[in-house]
């Protein structure tokens, strides 16, 4: 026996074991790790192992994917500057950055900065905007971009915590154990969660910006962008003005039919901080022409009065399916009228068993497993699409109805044991 073979594993190596036989089920069942067939994409199906069903699993809430002055956005931006630019922006932007920005500035009235994804730009961000005499509070579900991001900082011996999801007395009282301590006191938080879809509670964070000067608000509204609020700029400023004290990263890879990251920032000052010597945009690659085309023609979407009937028609969606859930009696999770669905099964053999049977039945849908969610908090994430029928909706809930009890079933599990996982 190998000395190596007699230590006993560390709990990261642990946590990557059960991530690593997650996936292998996942994978091995065909729900996930897949490869569609289709030549060409609808929008509202794929095809899976030669069969076609109605896709779930898709956050383009508003459906631009198709748009034609999208499309037509991508091919005149190829043809003028072809597929790609090869230079950092630390050198030199291909000429499409100016409008783009120039569109998205109008849209979040306030300096902003495009990043490649909203991970790059998050570790562009987050290293330069956070001193090392600042203190870091994370959300526990905050998403893993941010986190990774809050990383950087933490090996720099800055300190960050995790405080409980939205506990806003929590977040009151750590403010006021570390205000004495630190320079700056940063809450980092999601606009709109990515797997429960509920919200970040604004009105008492608000409430904290005015009440401590050293507080500061920093928020990936990246499932929030395009949907919601004026011209698209998401849920965050769909409910509350721009604050000083508020660092904002919205999303251009889900409902803006695009990609990217959007840095929106109080003032110009710091934009251009980040600018000069956020690490991504020294030594990473640019959005290239093609999707710079695809930004500058969904941003003038966003800006004209188009984007509310989209916003309307998702609405329409949202709203029926949470009357469809309830009258199913499915154990819903921290509803919200966003436009993403989580519906509890508990243990992850439900979920795999779940997810397979959804699927024989013709609808491919999102298992959420460790470590997306704890262990014995799996279920079915659900985001919704202008793309589906509302016949699409109610045959997927009802068939989720149906299935759920037989799942239950074959995992000696149990509606109550679903309850309790979720503290309903």
């Amino acid at each position: 026996m190998s000395q190596t073979s007699t230590i006993s594993k560390t709990r990261h190596e642990q946590i990557l074991d059960t991530i690593d036989e997650v996936t292998k089920i996942s994978s091995n069942l065909g729900i996930a790790q897949l490869s569609i067939e289709d030549q060409e994409i609808d929008g509202r199906t794929i095809t899976v192992k030669g069969k076609q069903v109605v896709n779930f699993g898709s956050c383009s809430y508003l459906g631009l994917e198709k748009n034609p002055s999208i499309i037509q956005g991508v091919v005149d931006a190829v043809t003028k500057y072809g597929s790609q630019f090869s230079s950092s922006r630390a050198y030199a932007s291909v000429t499409p950055y100016a409008e783009a920005e120039t569109l998205l500035e109008k849209m979040f009235e306030r300096p902003i900065l495009l990043a490649p994804t909203v991970t790059l730009g998050h570790l562009s961000n987050i290293p330069v905007l956070v001193g090392d005499r600042d203190a870091v509070i994370l959300d526990l579900q905050v998403h893993s971009c941010v986190q990774t991001a809050a990383q950087l900082i933490k090996a720099r011996g800055v300190h960050v915590e995790i405080i409980r999801h939205n506990r806003m007395d929590i977040l009151e009282e750590r403010i006021n154990e570390l205000k004495d301590k630190y320079e700056k006191i940063w809450y980092m938080a999601d606009g709109v969660y990515s797997m429960y879809g509920d919200f970040l509670p604004l009105n008492e964070l608000y409430q904290l910006l005015d009440n401590y000067e050293q507080f500061n608000l920093y928020v990936d509204d990246a499932h929030g962008t395009g949907w919601c609020g004026k011209n698209g700029v998401g849920y965050v400023l769909s409910q509350k003005p721009f604050h000083e004290r508020l660092f904002l990263v919205a999303g251009l890879a889900k409902s803006f039919a695009a990609c990217g990251g959007v840095l929106v920032f109080p003032d110009e000052r710091t934009k251009q901080r980040v600018r000069n010597c956020g690490g991504t945009f020294i030594f990473s690659g640019p959005i290239q022409p093609p999707m710079l085309g695809a930004i500058i023609a969904s941003a003038k979407l966003h800006l004209s009065e188009e984007i509310k009937s989209h916003q309307a028609e998702l609405q329409k969606r949202v709203d029926y399916f949470v009357e469809t859930c309830k009258s199913f009696k499915l154990p819903l999770i921290g509803e919200s009228n966003s436009p993403i669905f989580f519906i509890g099964v508990g243990k992850p053999g439900v979920g795999y068993n779940m997810v397979t049977r959804i699927m024989n039945k013709g609808f491919y849908i999102n298992l959420s497993v460790f470590p997306s969610v704890p262990y014995k908090n799996t279920g079915l994430r659900i985001p919704l699409t202008v793309n589906h029928t509302f016949e699409d909706i109610y045959n997927l809930l009802s068939i989720i109805a149906e299935q759920l009890p037989y799942a239950l079933e074959d995992n000696q599990s149990s509606m109550n044991d679903i309850k309790k996982a979720f503290k309903i």
